[in-house]
């Protein structure tokens, strides 16, 4: 199991709101403590350590790992606090032995923790020296809580929390004190930022990629602790390899449980954790998931690609990889719109053929490798120009026919500046990769920081290029045993998806939608998109089948089940089975995710 270590206190609490007083105990350190464990990781405190141990504070203690310099109970912080519809106000804080604390106190070695955190502190430099202790004892990943009075009053130590720490988390108020605004906000390439927002939500900031999140409406009770709960609650998502945009949402539902009751009790629980609800507006038909399973399991043709075809390098090429992190990142977005509804896919002549869709693509890249090698390097993708990127994307005919072109261009220029501030090549991710312990893992949380990848929290671009690492003749990367492949979600996915009948939208206004092919919302396709990545979860563990199996079966199904025809049914080896609900098509959104 993965650990978390958190830096931080306990604290027994003084509470005031709603015209009621409640003692209990809290405390940054602790709840994010406890909310790291509640969400599947082991954690440990390392804070002052009360003996003997206050039967308040044993349930906790029960819970944790807990280190640090022992003291006494009466040495353990006390804060009273108001909370009322003006905000929350600290009537009184007592340190205790917090500030007294010793970086030269923390274990020799933290290289085995999956992440560290460290709060406030109360102090910005006593903040910055257990970060700097911790990265000297092999910390992997640090994370830091901001401090309002120091981001006020002490910028250049801020910034020295900033430059160590790979992960920030702070809240509206302090947010406007660092960045002005809460729409300025924005983080250092392949650092990750968590700005709570309350019940506005929170806002997931990549380098200059920004993804909203929105909170969960619940009745609130006591909102101590809830920042500090979502972040340890992503903390415990991220250290299980979830992106980031994916560990933050799934930190919202246990934060919305925390405020609903009297300090930590909800952390205390011992039941799985609030899960992330699919939309009653799309269900999955988990008989026709079996059925189609069954079938698949016995299908020779649902096997993995080698990726090894005439869309890709010759096997041994030396400029294979530079090609497929560059080209993979651009797996998106080949069809064009008309009056607001679907209007054709891409088809257009390169290297003497009429190619469709990626095919086109893949084309474009292969003619690189010849034509423009150094476009491919990571260098040749942070320079390109607008006008030399539409040249090496033009067809046979010299006419420029790739849909939203200047997307295609803005993601190429990403991947290279990224790539480029943090040193990497494509070979050096490989490398790293492959020398860890989960080298899937290690490559998609890498990728995670890379523009044209980590934008997409279902990680269908970066899932692709692992798969295609692991299956190409080179064997570029091997997966470990407990490695999870996850689902490739891509239009055609959705299309079969909604055609067999695994997923089944259950809202009329959108399944017209659908049907018409007109152009929808980002929230209706995340709905029909989240459905059908637990649909090929589940079908792939019931069918036995790996991830990429199933994903190369379903894609390949365009060829069979296209977009501007009918389809050819009895081609197809599902057809005794499938729902045949030809008339749904695919959510017609413009995204660069796929």
């Amino acid at each position: 199991m993965k650990k978390v270590l958190v830096v931080g206190g306990a604290s027994f609490d003084t509470l005031h709101f709603f015209g009621q007083t409640h003692h209990t105990f809290g405390g940054g350190g602790l709840y994010t403590a406890l909310a790291a464990r509640r969400c599947g990781v082991d954690a440990g405190l390392f804070a002052p350590l009360p003996h003997p141990m206050p039967a308040s504070l044993q349930p906790a203690a029960d819970r944790l790992f807990w280190l640090g310099p022992q003291v006494t109970p009466d040495e353990i912080p006390r804060m009273e606090i108001e909370h009322n519809e003006k905000g929350t106000t600290y009537l009184s804080v007592y340190s205790g032995a917090e500030l007294t604390m010793d970086p030269g106190q923390l274990p020799a070695d933290l290289s085995d923790y999956s992440a560290v955190h460290v709060i406030g502190l109360g102090s910005l430099h006593h903040q910055l020296a257990f970060l700097q202790a911790c990265r000297q004892r092999n910390a992997p990943f640090l994370s830091a809580g901001a401090n309002l009075g120091g981001i006020q009053t002490d910028p250049q130590t801020t910034q020295a929390v900033l430059e160590i720490a790979d992960v920030y988390f702070l809240n509206e108020t302090e947010g406007i004190a660092l960045f002005g605004s809460v729409e300025a906000a924005q983080a250092r390439p392949g650092k990750l930022m968590f700005l709570t927002l309350g019940a506005k939500g929170v806002q997931v900031i990549q380098g200059s990629v920004v993804t909203h999140i929105p909170a969960l409406s619940v009745p609130t009770v006591d909102p101590t602790g809830a920042g500090d709960t979502f972040c340890g609650s992503t903390l415990a998502f991220l250290a299980q390899g979830y992106h980031p945009v994916e560990a933050a949402r799934r930190a919202v539902p246990p934060a919305a449980e925390t405020v609903q009751v009297v300090g930590p009790a909800a952390l205390l629980a011992d039941t799985a954790v609030p899960p992330l609800l699919l939309s009653p507006r799309v269900s999955l038909d988990a008989a026709q998931i079996e059925r189609v399973a069954t079938l698949a399991a016995t299908l020779p043709e649902v096997a993995d690609s080698d990726f090894a075809g005439p869309d890709h390098p010759p096997v041994g090429d030396p400029g294979t990889l530079d090609f497929f992190f560059a080209s993979t990142l651009q797996q998106f977005g080949f069809w064009t719109t008309q009056d607001g509804r679907y209007h054709q896919p891409l088809i257009a002549p390169i290297q003497g053929q009429m190619r469709k869709g990626s095919s086109y693509l893949s084309q474009v890249y292969r003619r690189a490798m010849t034509e423009y090698p150094e476009f491919l390097t990571v260098k040749g993708q942070a320079s390109v120009t607008a006008e030399a990127f539409a040249e090496i994307y033009r067809d046979d005919n010299g006419q420029d026919v790739m849909p939203a072109l200047d997307l295609h261009w803005q993601m190429a220029r990403s991947y290279g500046q990224d790539m480029q501030a943090l040193g990497y090549t494509p070979q050096s991710l490989v490398e790293e990769a492959r020398g860890s312990e989960r080298p899937l893992q290690t490559l998609l949380m890498l990728l995670d920081k890379i523009g044209g990848y980590k934008e997409d929290p279902l990680r269908k671009k970066s899932m692709l290029l692992a798969l295609i690492l692991n299956q190409r003749p080179e064997k570029f990367l091997t997966f470990a045993p407990d490695d999870i492949a996850t689902p490739v979600i891509d239009y055609h996915l959705m299309r079969s998806c909604l055609r067999v009948g695994l997923i089944e939208v259950k809202d009329e206004a959108l399944a017209a939608a659908i049907a018409a092919r007109r152009v929808i919302s980002e929230a209706d396709e995340q709905v029909v998109r989240q459905a059908a990545y637990n649909a090929i979860e589940q079908l792939t563990a019931v069918s036995g089948k790996t991830i990429g199996a199933i994903d190369w079966f379903f894609f390949d199904a365009r060829r069979r089940c296209p977009e501007m025809t009918e389809p050819e049914c009895a081609k197809c080896a599902l057809d005794p089975i499938c729902a045949k609900r030809k008339e749904l098509f695919q959510p017609v959104y413009r995204t660069t995710a796929y």
